[in-house]
């Protein structure tokens, strides 16, 4: 045995090193994965993060690798569950106290999880086609959902706090009317493998569409006489025309995806020999059952989901004096229908008071425009029929406490009775699922899936509304390609897995105070200008037809919009070392809790943003500068909890630290980071 060399186990191989070499020289040198955050082999040791931690077997201590030498005859545990544990915990113990962004807020608001920063930044160089391929990857109809979306991101934008959040959604829509025609993905060859899918609707277009780029065929069969599902028969013309909706189908076709209409589950098609026949199946059947109003004489009002589709079929005349029961947007898109149809006067009746309801702002604006009348805290008692007329009796409500929604209960005002006339009454108070037969459901109703993977049973999966409840198309759009993802993943065809994801944030603008002096601005040159104001068609066209009531904006106005984003994502975000490792481990943002520091950001110097939120006293900055650079600009302050990283006497760093970044480049979380450069 050579007695100048140290011998000892790393879980379990034996090894022969030098003295001085550490555990993790050892284990990097022959292939063992060891976390490390605080560890530069640039300079000293820091040993400050102990997410490289490994176990003494013998002695039961838990050791930094990274400083750690390994005794003669020891024996060191590096992949246990025990040692995995203490790096989760290690990790958690740096997110408790980190604050930042990894990711915009609009980014994590979007059902798809579409880069919504990355599209919008494309949009204000003009890069519109690069925008395009960006939306693509996680929205394939941007021109349905560009004019339809109720746009969660913009609801969480942080422009909110110094006045009007980004008109994201815009970007998405000129993106593809510019160039939906004359991109195409680039198509993998076919596998053999070919998938029915139930359904024509977003869920079911989007199956097959991420299916498709995963090199399986589809083959969609739907009921209606047209594909589209809700985009066709529950949208009416002036929100989203066919014309628009056919030319976003056809590339559908012209990838190669199977659509054939006329063809109803339990009817013509049988689930049994769908499964069968080709190596999965994907329901996506949607929500098309009326939800009840639970009143005396309901039979008499029509329902609003099944009145929108015989209208988008073109079957509906003037309906007279129109009362519409309902506050989302199936409800607007009743009663804005009602007007353009001639009726005389339109009334919503919802039982809240404007600011519950669940209907987009801009739909309940647009229809107050166009001439509908608003009765709130209304509920319905009972219908009945006098001769020609439907009375639908009401009942003044209060607000009471908040239910399970959030929003303030609805209670009766005792002796409130009154009375509605009209022609026409409509129920638009929502849709479930009116599931085929054969499929497990919920207490709800809705199809019964593994929520990791949308699996149903064997090789049947379900997507969108069918397994949510009544949601929006972007939201359908993600649950189809969940269930593609899963498909692949069970033909062998990927591997990729569901993802854990870590997003450390700031949290949203709406409960956190937060105002401008607060906001990182990565950019120098983000506008303060006032949101750009859709395009509308004068209201007489509004109200006297069903031609699209917005325009598509000028390719000028979105560039100038998108110099209002403040790029809230981390610039780290890809490489972030911690963001990185408490994925692969599960770390929790919030097992460990307590007080964050709220030091700020320093973006004084004019290349260099220093984010001390974000910053976890790794010390590498530091000894960079000392040790590396040979400067001393760079130093801790204070002790403890309190501590953080900063130049002397407060002062930024000086403008000489542009031609070095030395310190940026080490940093593992983006707490120093370059400001964006066009």
């Amino acid at each position: 045995m050579d007695k100048q060399l140290i011998h000892f186990k790393i879980d379990g191989r034996e090894f022969q090193v030098a003295p001085g070499q550490t555990i993790l020289n050892v284990a990097e040198a022959n292939g063992i994965s060891i976390p490390t955050l605080c560890f530069s082999k640039k300079i000293s040791r820091t040993t400050s993060c102990f997410v490289c931690l490994v176990k003494d077997a013998k002695t039961g201590r838990f050791l930094p690798s990274c400083s750690a030498c390994p005794v003669e005859g020891g024996e060191y545990d590096s992949s246990t569950e025990e040692v995995t544990d203490m790096r989760r915990t290690a990790l958690e113990l740096l997110l408790s106290e980190h604050q930042g962004d990894c990711e915009a807020p609009c980014t994590i608001a979007c059902p798809a999880h579409a880069q919504v920063e990355e599209y919008v930044r494309a949009g204000r160089k003009g890069e519109f086609l690069e925008a395009l391929k960006i939306i693509k990857q996680r929205i394939p109809l941007p021109m349905s959902i560009g004019r339809v979306c109720p746009r969660f991101c913009e609801k969480d934008c942080r422009k909110n706090v110094t006045g009007e959040p980004v008109a994201i959604n815009d970007f998405k829509r000129l993106a593809a009317d510019m160039f939906y025609d004359t991109y195409m993905e680039e198509l993998p060859p076919l596998s053999g493998k070919k998938v029915a899918i139930i359904g024509a609707g977003p869920a079911g277009l989007a199956a097959a569409y991420y299916l498709r780029l995963g090199g399986v065929a589809s083959h969609i069969f739907d009921k209606q006489p047209a594909p589209g599902g809700m985009l066709r028969y529950g949208i009416p013309e002036y929100r989203l025309p066919k014309a628009i909706l056919d030319k976003e189908l056809a590339h559908f076709t012209e990838m190669g995806i199977e659509i054939e209409c006329g063809k109803e589950l339990g009817k013509d098609l049988k689930l049994a020999e769908l499964a069968s026949g080709y190596d999965a199946v994907v329901a996506a059947v949607g929500c098309w059952k009326p939800s009840s109003m639970y009143t005396e004489g309901e039979e008499l009002a029509e329902q609003g989901i099944r009145w929108l589709e015989i209208n988008n079929c073109g079957h509906t005349g003037n309906p007279g004096r129109t009362v519409v029961v309902g506050g989302g947007n199936t409800a607007m898109d009743c009663v804005r229908t009602a007007i353009r149809l001639g009726a005389p006067e339109v009334t919503c009746c919802y039982r809240r008071t404007e600011k519950e309801m669940p209907a987009e702002a801009i739909e309940i604006h647009e229809a107050k425009e166009e001439g509908v009348k608003f009765e709130f805290l209304c509920a319905p008692l009972k219908i009945r029929r006098e001769g020609s007329e439907l009375i639908m009796t009401c009942q003044r409500m209060t607000l009471g406490e908040p239910d399970a929604s959030g929003r303030r209960k609805p209670v009766p005002v005792p002796g409130s009775e009154y009375d509605i006339k009209a022609d026409t009454i409509i129920a638009a108070i929502g849709q479930a699922t009116d599931a085929p037969e054969g499929f497990s459901t919920t207490r709800r109703g809705d199809i019964q899936v593994d929520s990791n993977s949308n699996l149903m049973i064997g090789n049947i999966f379900a997507a969108g509304d069918c397994i949510s409840g009544a949601a929006t198309v972007v939201e359908a759009v993600a649950g189809g390609r969940k269930a593609a993802v899963s498909i692949l993943r069970m033909l062998g065809l990927t591997d990729e897995k569901p993802s854990r994801t870590i997003n450390v944030s700031r949290g949203h603008w709406q409960k956190n105070n937060l105002t401008r002096e607060n906001l990182v601005f990565l950019r120098s040159d983000v506008s303060d200008a006032e949101r750009v104001q859709l395009d509308l068609i004068e209201l007489t066209r509004r109200t006297s037809g069903f031609e699209e009531v917005s325009r598509t904006l000028h390719q000028s106005d979105i560039m100038a919009e998108g110099k209002r984003c403040i790029e809230c994502s981390c610039t780290a975000k890809s490489d972030c070392k911690l963001k990185k490792h408490s994925e692969t481990y599960g770390a929790s943002t919030t097992r460990i809790g307590g007080k964050k520091l709220d030091s700020g950001y320093d973006s004084r110097h004019p290349a260099i943003i220093q984010d001390r939120m974000k910053c976890i006293k790794c010390g590498i900055c530091v000894k960079i500068c000392k040790e590396v650079v040979n400067q001393n600009l760079l130093s801790t302050k204070r002790r403890g909890f309190s501590t953080e990283v900063g130049a002397a006497y407060g002062n930024p760093l000086p403008c000489s630290c542009t031609e070095c970044g030395q310190c940026i480049v080490e940093c593992p979380v983006g707490a120093l980071d370059w400001r964006l450069k066009e």
